[in-house]
């Protein structure tokens, strides 16, 4: 269930399903117990578990491995895009593990060096969109080859990485055109100049709306809180 106050918010807050990603939530970093009891603030029915710096993964698969089944009806987990010093092979290996109750292993494509190692990992894995700081992935010709190469994954769309690669949003059509198929979930925050995550503004929400409305079938998972304080 959501929350009331995120009722008296507008449609991303009151879009169903939603969820909330860890990777916000900083000051809980690494005490998974703690970040998913954060995420069920948010909503039960889909979460994001983000280890974003490679040394998060050991403690989120050993916390999965041990922890009683988890409230949501929708589980991915972020793979690490930070402070990477093992081989795709190697972080795929370890990705393997994860429980079946998995339903999405987001990826970033600017990281990936080799694609075939992502291959064993099937339809769990999911590719994401990038913001313009990165050198691949930001539009959907970036991404046609690697999801050649990867046939049965499938499409994070981050709205905002798209908006900030293209204000008119001609990307994020784009992506969305050719890529729906594969649309498993919406990323959605606001960005800061630096293109860092912060919490979605009125602003971007109303002009984002027409393309949110495409992804409506889908969960939509917060990038930044949409409450404060």
């Amino acid at each position: 269930m959501v929350p009331l106050q995120l009722l008296e918010r507008g449609p991303v807050a009151q879009h169903h399903p939603l969820g909330a990603s860890t990777g916000y939530m900083e000051g809980l970093r690494h005490d998974w117990p703690a970040l998913v009891e954060q995420a069920l603030e948010t909503s039960s029915f889909a979460v994001e578990l983000a280890a974003l710096s490679e040394n998060e993964l050991p403690g989120l698969l050993a916390f999965l491995a041990d922890a009683p089944p988890l409230p949501f009806h929708y589980l991915s987990v972020h793979a690490p895009t930070k402070h990477l010093r093992t081989s795709d092979a190697e972080l795929v290996e370890m990705l393997l593990t994860l429980p079946a109750g998995v339903d999405a292993i987001v990826v970033h494509p600017d990281v990936i060096e080799d694609v075939a190692a992502y291959r064993r990992l099937g339809a769990s894995v999911v590719v994401e969109n990038m913001d313009p700081r990165k050198s691949a992935g930001r539009t959907a010709d970036e991404l046609e080859a690697l999801f050649a190469a990867l046939p049965e994954a499938g499409f994070c769309f981050d709205i905002a990485h798209a908006a900030a690669v293209d204000p008119r949003l001609d990307v994020a059509n784009d992506l969305l055109d050719r890529f729906c198929g594969r649309l498993r979930h919406l990323h959605v925050s606001s960005l800061d100049d630096d293109h860092h995550h912060e919490p979605l503004s009125d602003a971007d929400e109303a002009a984002w709306a027409p393309v949110l409305r495409r992804a409506r079938d889908v969960p939509w998972i917060l990038e930044a809180p949409l409450l404060h304080g």
